[in-house]
């Protein structure tokens, strides 16, 4: 489709918004409860309070049929779903008739594309733009939040922060792309983020060089990820001078020829110690960085990535709230118990990566695909996190990434990546919707991310439609 029928879309859709607000309706936003959801869920939720509407919002795992039973006995007029419910159209009209609407970027089926929506699906898919890469919910909140009013441009850092949640900085150097990257230029005009080129480490502002180093989960580095006294140790040894004045010195009080010694250190660690000698490391810790002008310079909020770790923390940790009312503008209590909330996450983050690397049974590894066995390890909200980790290990680099755990209601849940150095063509979103549905579950997702939940007793022959997909061109993605 064309720009002009995507725009034309976006006014029909705020069109029905601004009748629900203009008729005083009660508005009831759901959000899944990652990242990228809790900053969709947030723009809308700002756009609408600005208008004056009678709104609440919350966060959810799944969107499942007992979420929609639930939602139908509640007393809401109009429901706004975000990152959720791709491919759901029918069960939403069932339970909810024609009271809601859904703004996501996940892929959906052909029949949906061409669905007569009543202007209630605002899907990225639906209008040509890859949600996989060129905008996340949250940059698709953000559409809406502009065309309702342009004020609401000053929202475009919070839609930068949740494409980098969802790690859409997938263009060179780790740039954004499409309308993304449109977002990223309105919000340089407004003199709200500024762009740089530098080395891609956690607290380039805020922390040590070595616990910079050490608290940088992606790329995931055994024996340097977490272990800050090897993170010190390598750059001592290296030469670089760690501290100046009696205070450690930080990643942005640095020279360039630092950084280089730096990185090659690091490098060379890489090459000594992982059984993957071909993932290209450096291209991984070199990249643009969005810094949030207005923020605080000593705050996790001040870098765009370190603001998406937060709010993904907060999601994982079942504290949506928090991360919801940092994106609506809390910085007092709500972000001295964000930053927190950050510390518990890498914590269990941590715990959980060094058993899967422990426990060697866990992982069924053919050098092209890993499937990795979380039950009685991993909690369900965590299981994307986790995943997206192992992506980013060089030492399952080239592969794709398939982990599972248990739910607390009695299905298996699966979220699966492709790692570092990975030149599969395969479509994962596609590969878990079809191989999910046909034992009888529910997926989908991105090319480069997806997951479903299948029930306990197809395990086996899910397992067997995976691996028969993944060499199957069918499933694999449009160049």
């Amino acid at each position: 489709m064309s720009d002009k029928e995507f725009y034309q879309a976006l006014k029909a859709f705020c069109d029905k918004i601004e009748f629900m607000v203009e008729n005083e309706k009660e508005i009831s936003i759901i959000s899944h409860l990652d990242g990228d959801g809790i900053a969709s869920g947030s723009i809308i939720s700002l756009a609408l309070a600005r208008l004056g509407a009678k709104c609440v919002v919350r966060t959810i795992s799944d969107m499942t049929l007992n979420v929609l039973e639930q939602m139908r006995s509640e007393d809401h007029d109009f429901y706004i779903i975000t990152d959720l419910g791709a491919g759901m159209a029918n069960e939403f009209n069932q339970a909810l008739d024609n009271r809601w609407a859904t703004i996501d970027h996940h892929q959906i089926p052909q029949q949906e594309l061409s669905i007569d929506d009543n202007n209630q699906i605002l899907n990225a898919w639906k209008y040509g733009i890859d949600g996989g890469k060129e905008i996340s919910a949250g940059g698709m909140a953000y559409m809406v939040a502009t065309t309702l009013d342009r004020k609401n441009k000053n929202l475009s850092p919070i839609a930068i922060v949740s494409a980098l949640a969802d790690r859409q900085d997938q263009g060179d150097k780790k740039s954004l792309l499409g309308l993304n990257s449109e977002i990223v230029k309105t919000a340089q005009s407004l003199r709200l983020i500024s762009m740089d080129l530098d080395l891609l480490l956690t607290g380039r502002e805020t922390r040590p060089i070595h616990e910079a180093l050490a608290f940088t989960a992606f790329p995931y580095i055994e024996g340097l990820t977490w272990a800050t006294e090897s993170c010190h140790a390598l750059i001592k040894n290296a030469g670089i001078k760690m501290s100046k004045n009696g205070r450690w010195r930080v990643l942005s009080e640095i020279s360039q020829d630092e950084k280089n010694i730096i990185l090659n250190a690091i490098a060379e660690y890489v090459v000594n110690s992982s059984k993957n000698k071909e993932v290209n490391i450096i291209d991984n810790l070199i990249g643009y960085t969005y810094t949030l002008i207005n923020e605080d310079q000593r705050s996790l909020l001040r870098d765009a990535r370190e603001f998406s770790t937060m709010l993904t923390a907060c999601g994982r940790i079942r504290k949506s709230g928090v991360g919801i009312g940092i994106c609506m503008g809390d910085r007092n209590d709500l972000l001295n118990e964000g930053e927190k909330i950050v510390t518990k996450y890498r914590t269990t983050l941590r715990n959980y990566i060094t058993s899967i690397f422990a426990e060697k049974w866990r992982m069924i590894d053919n050098g092209k695909s890993v499937f990795i066995n979380g039950e009685g390890l991993l909690t369900e909200d965590m299981l994307g996190a986790i995943s997206s980790l192992l992506s980013g290990s060089p030492t399952l680099g080239g592969r794709l990434v398939f982990v599972r755990t248990l739910t607390n209601d009695g299905f298996y849940k699966f979220s699966c990546r492709k790692s570092l150095g990975s030149t599969s063509k395969s479509d994962l979103g596609l590969i878990m919707r079809y191989c999910s549905e046909s034992v009888g579950g529910s997926g989908g997702g991105h090319s480069l991310a997806a997951g479903c939940k299948i029930p306990l007793a197809k395990l086996e022959e899910f397992l067997s439609a995976v691996r028969n997909a993944i060499l199957d061109a069918k499933f694999t993605a449009a160049s």
